[in-house]
């Protein structure tokens, strides 16, 4: 069994996610900026661990990051203010992954987005350009670092109930259809962190007809 830290605990896919790992017998913590939401992920099985991700140091991601096999990042700035989206889902996710190799902990899984890269095109005067930005540059970082990582770049996320199944590829097989339920991102994470031939990749999806398992047992 392993122990896997959650960046984003509180946050709808990191809550999906925490029973999941903890019901196949490994350890989860949380983590949270509110003390306030302890018992919203004591109750997803998980513990937690409360520290600010905009201003908490390399040093301080470390010091948490000890004795841990994971780090999965399902955290969000939420949009509305371009500064505090830079300073989450661009440097702290930075920090994080450069905590994680000074912790020595290798195995990283980052939620991002489908269609995520620097080349992303959105206009810097679209107020979506703040979170491309920052996600383009963070997950650059993580495919240039020395953690076994995987990049998950789900569609447009909805709170449908998770089926289990996805479509994977850049289009997310039907161009139509990009919905993708948070349970699925869980289920994703999941089973990623026990598929080793997910590490090094960047896997697209939306919900689909595949079992997930089998989905990236294929990659």
């Amino acid at each position: 069994m392993a122990n896997y830290l959650i960046i984003g605990g509180h946050g709808k896919v990191g809550l999906l996610t925490a029973p999941r790992l903890a019901a196949e017998g490994h350890t989860v913590t949380s983590v949270v900026r509110d003390p306030g939401q302890t018992a919203e992920i004591e109750a997803a099985e998980a513990t937690a661990l409360v520290l600010d991700l905009e201003n908490a140091s390399q040093e301080e991601f470390a010091q948490a990051f000890a004795g841990q096999d994971a780090i999965i990042w399902s955290a969000g700035a939420g949009g509305g203010n371009p500064d505090r989206t830079f300073a989450v889902d661009r440097d702290a996710a930075i920090r994080t992954m450069d905590a994680a190799e000074q912790a020595g902990v290798k195995r990283y899984v980052m939620v991002s987005y489908q269609g995520a890269s620097l080349n992303h095109g959105v206009p810097e005067d679209d107020s979506f350009f703040p979170y491309a930005e920052s996600k383009g540059a963070a997950d650059e970082h993580l495919r240039n670092s020395g953690l076994d990582w995987t990049i998950l770049g789900p569609g447009m996320l909805t709170l449908d109930e998770p089926t289990g199944t996805i479509s994977v590829g850049a289009g997310g097989g039907d161009d139509a259809n990009r919905d993708t339920s948070r349970g699925n991102v869980a289920e994703a994470i999941r089973v990623a962190l026990a598929t080793p031939n997910t590490i090094g990749k960047q896997i697209e999806f939306t919900d689909g007809e595949e079992p997930v398992a089998a989905a990236f047992a294929q990659l």
